[in-house]
C-alpha cells in the first residue's frame, strides 16, 4: 500500500453522493429543455391548426387561393379579393369528409399537447417519474393524431373546392396544379418533435424510477448498517 493513499481516495459512499448528485442535475438541465421543447411543440401545433396554408395555387392554377383544415379562401374571378369561408364551429360545412376526419385528429393533437403543459402542475404535487410517464403518452398520442391528420388530409383534395383552385386533374392524393404549403410541412415537422419529446418524456421517467430505487438501496443498507 502506498502512503497516503487511503487519504487521498474518496470514500465510495461519498463517490456514490456525488455521483447521485450529478445525476440528478443532468436529469433537471434535460428536464428543463423537455418542458421548453414542450412549450414550443404546443405553440407550434396551435399554429398548425389554426393556419389555412396546408396548400395554395400554384403558377398554373385556375383560380388563386389556399386551404387549410377547416378554412379556406378562393380569388374572386372579377377582383383581387379572396372569398374564405369555413370555420371549425361550423363542422358540418368543411368541404370535405377528409377534411373534417383531418381537422379531428389535428385538433386533437392539440388539445393533448396543450393537457400535457397543465400536467406541469403536477410535478408540485405527485411523483416525477409518473408526471413524466403521463406527458409521455399524452405526446405519443399526440404525434400519432397528427400523423392521421397528415395522411388523411390529401384524401380530401378531390372535393370541388379544391379542383376548382387546382384544375380538374386534382384528385385524391394528387394534388394537381396546386403546392404543398408551410403549415402541411410543419405538420410534418410536428410529428417528429411529438415522437421525440415522448421518447424523451419516458427516459427520463424511467431515470427517475432508477434514482428512486437506488435512494431506497442506499437507506436499506444504512439502515443494515446501523443494525
Amino acid at each position: 500500500m502506498i502512503p497516503g493513499t487511503a487519504a487521498t481516495m474518496i470514500p465510495s459512499s461519498e463517490d456514490a453522493k456525488i455521483y447521485q448528485t450529478n445525476y440528478i442535475k443532468n436529469s433537471r438541465a434535460i428536464g428543463l429543455l423537455w418542458s421548453i421543447f414542450t412549450i414550443l411543440f404546443a405553440i407550434l401545433n396551435v399554429v398548425i391548426f389554426a393556419q389555412p396554408y396546408w396548400i395554395g395555387d400554384g403558377m398554373d392554377t385556375p383560380q388563386t387561393g389556399y386551404f387549410g383544415l377547416f378554412h379556406y379562401c378562393i380569388g374572386n374571378e372579377q377582383s383581387r379579393d379572396f372569398v374564405c369561408q369555413g370555420t371549425f364551429t361550423e363542422f358540418a360545412a368543411i368541404p370535405s369528409t377528409a377534411f373534417k376526419a383531418a381537422s379531428f385528429f389535428v385538433g386533437t393533437s392539440m388539445v393533448l399537447v396543450l393537457s400535457c403543459m397543465g400536467c406541469f402542475i403536477l410535478f408540485f404535487f405527485c411523483s416525477t417519474h409518473t408526471v413524466y410517464k403521463i406527458c409521455g403518452w399524452m405526446q405519443l398520442g399526440s404525434g400519432i393524431c397528427l400523423v392521421l391528420g397528415c395522411m388523411i388530409y390529401p384524401d380530401g383534395w378531390d372535393s370541388k373546392e379544391v379542383q376548382s383552385m387546382c384544375g380538374e386533374q386534382t384528385d385524391k392524393y394528387s394534388i394537381g396544379a396546386c403546392s404543398v404549403r408551410w403549415a402541411y410541412i410543419l405538420a410534418i415537422v410536428g410529428i417528429l418533435d411529438a415522437l421525440i419529446l415522448s421518447f424523451l418524456a419516458f427516459v427520463l421517467g424511467n431515470r427517475q424510477d432508477n434514482l428512486m430505487a437506488e435512494e431506497l438501496l442506499a437507506e436499506s443498507k444504512a439502515e443494515g448498517g446501523i443494525a
